[in-house]
């Protein structure tokens, strides 16, 4: 995972709109999820989820945003929430999800009623939101994040097949909470993160994605 200054980052990035924002490793993805212990061990060492701690049998959620990750786990302090992985796999398998997502909320610029997406929401393996991204300090700004919740079939190939890395970045997130307490911005240290080019015009219509130019 490559860090660098939130300065940086924040003047980087678009300050408004809904994309997908994440770290790119050359044709891969870096997705986080937070975990207790006992999953978190688990998957550290055998580089996929399972064991006895971890079900199969409810949603899942990735983020490919780390700030919107450390807002939702507390920067690693909430109950069961204290180790947070981050995760790398294919920008094709991404994709993948992206492919089968429905927004979890209705739109009717991206569905023609409430009953089809009703319909579409019902029978989808991968439901997506949109929510106000945050900065360190939990404020809501006006950008969205993404957000991805995995269930069934696809959540075991995510789990089982199509992970390339786990990574336990606690160390680094419980480091860099420090500078958000003292209010340092100006040393905090980030995950460097772009908006990730969806070349598929038919996810972004999908699920509302703005494309850029």
């Amino acid at each position: 995972m490559k860090s660098g200054s939130y300065i940086q980052h924040f003047n980087r990035l678009p300050k408004e709109g809904k994309y997908v924002i994440g770290q790119k490793v050359e044709d891969n993805i870096i997705v986080y999820q937070a975990f207790n212990p006992s999953i978190a061990r688990y998957a550290i060492i055998h580089q996929k989820f399972g064991g006895e701690h971890y079900s199969f049998n409810r949603m899942s959620w990735i983020k490919p945003g780390f700030l919107w990750m450390m807002h939702r786990a507390g920067w690693a302090s909430k109950d069961h929430q204290q180790h947070i992985l981050a995760i790398t796999i294919s920008q094709i398998h991404f994709e993948e999800i992206l492919k089968q997502a429905t927004i979890s909320s209705f739109d009717d610029a991206l569905f023609d009623s409430r009953e089809k997406w009703q319909q579409e929401l019902a029978k989808t393996q991968v439901r997506l939101q949109w929510d106000p991204d945050h900065d360190p300090y939990g404020n809501k700004i006006a950008r969205k994040a993404i957000q991805l919740g995995l269930k069934g079939e696809i959540l075991r190939k995510f789990c089982t097949d199509w992970i390339i890395k786990i990574d336990d970045i606690t160390p680094f997130v419980k480091e860099q909470y420090e500078y958000v307490k003292s209010k340092r911005l100006d040393a905090l240290q980030v995950p460097v993160e772009e908006v990730i080019e969806i070349m598929d015009e038919s996810i972004c219509k999908r699920i509302g994605i703005n494309i850029t130019n």
